[in-house]
């Protein structure tokens, strides 16, 4: 490679990761494919590589945007408000058993939809729910925050929750199934604690008792500038509303045990999404009479632009030396053991993730992992303390992920004001405790199932 070509390669990475930092309000697709057309045009990616590029990340792309049309329609039918609402009778006027049960809504929010669609319904509503309430901001503070650090870390126990999981599953050759064997109980239980410490942090500021309300109450005032969703009222009668909803939530956790089950059989788990999306487009179409044509609207199609030209960059750095280089500081280290290679390759991805950003981190430690000639078993918790590193790790500093930077978006729409050093003070603890627990349990947990 000429020297020209290695420092617009370079500069095009730093420039594109700089501005989508710099200007997060931007869809963070324009800069990414500009910075890719440069990749190509200086040389570093080729038109024969662009071909292995559509390839790697064509099930995902589907697969995740299947998911999405899922959350449009759940938003068709109300579902969300529902849920919001179900949330504050839970709690039953307690402000502690609200902090519960607003993580438990998060966390399941990203188990069904994913990481970023996760943060864009439940972050919105959460705002109306609360200013609604009547919380001041620094109480706000705990559910949000929280909230939006349960939301991105949950997309760690199943790769299914987030596109980047998901890509890198490809280039690893591990289908979706394993993943979850292997991941689901040490990532749970490092959420488990993650929630502990935040409350824990939080608990000094968390209102001992809610104000009362009414049903219906977050249809009839939004909280200013915090509600990017189309429909805040159910179209579903008022005395129907439970049964309907509690049928639609069954049916889309049917819908995501069926991925995995395609994962087990080696059937493409992208036609098992497409399949439970289609089904509740009819569903949805038979019951309100609302055609799937405005799918093509309001589904986020710049996700895919993203997520391709991303990856069109990394791969730009692959080819010039840069997974090279990895690979030769890292495969003594990693090739060791169990342990030293989840807590090496985690850490590594963490401190990328937060100087660049988890979409890049862990794509270039997933293709730098491949090219290491490890042990099938090493490299797969290589893999997996990767993805903990990008989806726990990255939460350490704001820019860490896009869901983090879309979240502070948000929240300034909303007139919810939170400061770097407010964030900071909250994660520099609870965040490096949290992936090293998980990374070590990885380890244990591989050695003792394998």
């Amino acid at each position: 490679m000429h020297d020209l070509t290695v420092l617009i390669t370079v500069l095009s990475f730093l420039c594109t990761i700089s501005f989508i930092f710099w200007r997060p309000q931007v869809n963070e697709a324009i800069p990414a494919t500009c910075g890719a057309l440069v990749v190509i045009l200086s040389g570093s990616v080729s038109f024969s590589d662009l071909g292995k590029i559509s390839e790697t990340i064509g099930g995902a792309a589907i697969t995740i945007m299947a998911t999405i049309v899922m959350a449009i329609v759940l938003e068709s039918f109300g579902f969300f408000h529902w849920a919001a609402e179900k949330l504050v009778e839970k709690a039953k006027g307690s402000g502690i058993r609200l902090f519960w049960y607003v993580n438990l809504f998060c966390f399941l929010m990203t188990l069904f939809v994913n990481n970023d669609g996760s943060i864009l319904i439940t972050t919105p509503i959460l705002l109306m729910l609360l200013h609604n309430l009547g919380l001041k901001n620094h109480q706000k503070i705990p559910y949000l925050l929280s909230g939006a650090l349960i939301a991105t870390a949950s997309s760690a126990p199943i790769g299914v929750s987030n596109i980047v999981n998901l890509i890198a599953l490809k280039i690893v050759g591990m289908d979706l199934y394993m993943h979850t064997a292997m991941m689901f109980i040490p990532a749970t239980l490092g959420l488990v604690l993650l929630l502990i410490l935040l409350f824990a942090n939080f608990y000094r500021v968390l209102p001992r008792r809610l104000p009362k309300t009414t049903p219906g109450f977050l249809a009839h005032s939004p909280a200013p500038g915090s509600h990017p969703l189309k429909g805040d009222s159910s179209p579903i009668p008022m005395e129907h509303r439970t049964k309907f909803m509690r049928n639609i939530l069954i049916f889309v956790f049917c819908v995501r045990v069926s991925l995995f089950v395609a994962s087990y059989f080696h059937i493409p788990v992208s036609l098992a999404a497409v399949g439970g999306s289609l089904a509740l487009l009819g569903w949805r179409w038979y019951r309100l009479g609302i055609s799937p044509v405005d799918m093509m609207k309001k589904t986020p199609w710049y996700i895919l632009v993203f997520a391709f030209s991303m990856y069109v960059i990394i791969y730009g750095l692959h080819n010039i030396g840069l997974t090279d280089w990895l690979i030769r500081f890292l495969q003594p280290i990693v090739s060791v053991n169990l342990l030293r290679a989840s807590i090496m390759m985690g850490i590594l991805v963490t401190l990328m993730s937060n100087f660049f950003n988890n979409h890049p981190a862990l794509m270039v430690g997933t293709i730098t992992l491949t090219g290491m000639g490890l042990d099938p078993l090493i490299l797969k918790i290589s893999y997996l303390a990767s993805v903990i590193g990008s989806d726990m790790g990255s939460l350490l500093l704001p820019i860490g992920t896009l869901a983090t930077l879309m979240w502070m978006h948000i929240l300034k729409k909303g007139k919810v004001k939170v400061t770097w050093a407010q964030y900071l003070k909250v994660t520099s603890i609870v965040i490096p405790i949290t992936t090293l627990f998980t990374l070590v349990i990885l380890a244990y947990w591989v050695s003792w199932i394998f």
